[in-house]
């Protein structure tokens, strides 16, 4: 019955418009391809990271990128609290590159449990502008053009649970490569150099 009631065209728009967006390296893909690597708590981080893009999407195709757009103290707050955590974080990975020692056989190492990652990502997701301007703002606007809204925005929802699972569980067949420390040193050393031009790019548009 609810297939019956899909647009065909919004919904291959959504998916689309959805998976065009978020293939893009950010701070949610970064830390999802170093779960997704060290096997650890894969699973809920790939759904924490698609149901709050569905939520989100959710929130644009409802209205919500046109009350985000009237207010801007709410994205400028969004923007600083964003700005601080990408920050914090890339210096966390910075030191983690400096360091080293990583690597998937650490088996004696004590991993963050799964409140902790599970907060991680959620800070990555939820702060993140970045992450509201492509979901809420610009996927409720685009969601506009479309005969049939609902299925625009399942579509995205759709795209957003494909590509999440897929990152997080296809990142082992880089295992391999990532059984040497040096990797993990380039690894961590990239993701600090992401958060901070997020970050710089938030500060910069201040």
């Amino acid at each position: 019955m609810i297939a019956q009631g899909l647009d065909g065209a919004s919904y291959a728009g959504g998916l689309g418009t959805g998976l065009s967006l978020i293939v893009a390296i950010g701070a949610q893909n970064a830390f999802v391809l170093k779960q997704g690597l060290l096997r650890r708590h894969v699973f809920w981080v790939c759904l924490v990271c698609a149901l709050s893009d569905a939520a989100l999407i959710a929130a644009g195709v409802a209205g919500a990128g046109a009350l985000a757009q009237g207010a801007p103290w709410f994205l400028a707050a969004m923007r600083w609290g964003g700005a601080a955590f990408l920050l914090w974080y890339g210096l966390r990975s910075a030191r983690a590159a400096l360091r080293g020692g990583e690597s998937l056989q650490a088996a004696g190492a004590a991993a963050p449990s799964l409140g902790a990652t599970l907060a991680t990502i959620t800070a990555l997701t939820w702060l993140n502008p970045h992450v509201w301007l492509d979901t809420v703002v610009l996927l409720g606007a685009v969601s506009a053009g479309y005969p049939h809204p609902l299925s625009f925005a399942l579509g995205a929802m759709t795209g957003s649970f494909l590509f999440f699972f897929a990152l997080g569980y296809g990142a082992r067949l880089l295992a391999p490569v990532f059984a040497r420390p040096l990797a993990w040193r380039v690894l961590d050393g990239l993701v600090a150099l992401v958060m901070w031009s997020i970050a710089g790019s938030l500060i910069l548009r201040g």
